[in-house]
């Protein structure tokens, strides 16, 4: 059957509306297939903009364990790293204040994980404190200056002298390489005795070793050991 003009639009047209018709009722039923209540709308879409995530709240840390000057236990982290090759184990240091006097407990075991420490009286050489006022005036490296040496120091080992058992030290930076040479160790003495502090206000003097007393010398000995670091210094 061949279509005039008229037809041709006529046949669309009810084709069209056929269309429309199948679309509205898709649409009256989109509701009902996507479980919702409300008839389907020709609305636009509202996009609701995500909460913000609030930024993780920092977990606070000491800067330095209780008792230790914050800037000096900096000092002492930084050439724990610098020297961690040199090192056997990293897990305790020993941070020797000599800004503090003899008098006050300034040799500090840190335990570097918790923080934890244990503090102790540890006496200077000679060649540091001319004047025997009971403070550290300055450091040297000189062989017979028995005087302190500044730095980083790995603990060696375990040896019978003079002030019974000992523990030799090798210097780990240019300000205290002669360490060794120097025979520079820790050790026990009588005038590094508690006992000292009532008679003179102050420890005695060593030649440049670092000298505890006897209960001090044996558990720095003990938490140190061989192949760990201590680290002496000077804030002012």
């Amino acid at each position: 059957m061949t279509l005039n003009r008229r037809d041709m639009l006529r046949h669309v047209g009810l084709g069209g509306g056929a269309a429309l018709l199948s679309g509205a009722a898709l649409a009256a039923d989109l509701p009902g297939l996507l479980g919702g209540s409300k008839p389907f709308t020709s609305e636009p879409l509202v996009r609701v903009a995500p909460a913000p995530i609030a930024p993780a709240t920092p977990v606070a840390t000491p800067l330095a364990p209780i008792g230790v000057d914050p800037q000096l236990f900096a000092r002492a982290k930084a050439a724990l790293e610098r020297h961690r090759p040199s090192l056997r184990h990293t897990d305790r240091i020993g941070i020797a204040d000599f800004s503090a006097a003899s008098r006050d407990p300034r040799f500090h075991v840190v335990d570097v994980a918790t923080g934890q420490v244990t503090s102790h009286r540890v006496a200077h050489g000679r060649g540091s404190d001319r004047g025997h006022t009971g403070f550290l005036e300055s450091f040297s490296n000189d062989f017979g200056s028995n005087a302190t040496s500044s730095g980083a120091y790995s603990t060696a080992d375990f040896y019978h002298g003079k002030y019974g058992l000992s523990m030799r030290l090798n210097g780990l930076d240019w300000t205290n390489n002669n360490a060794l040479g120097r025979a520079i160790v820790a050790h026990q003495a009588w005038y590094a005795e508690p006992e000292m502090i009532g008679i003179h206000g102050k420890l005695g003097r060593s030649e440049g070793c670092f000298a505890f007393g006897r209960d001090s010398h044996f558990e720095v000995m003990r938490m140190l050991g061989e192949g760990r670091m201590i680290y002496a210094d000077k804030l002012a």
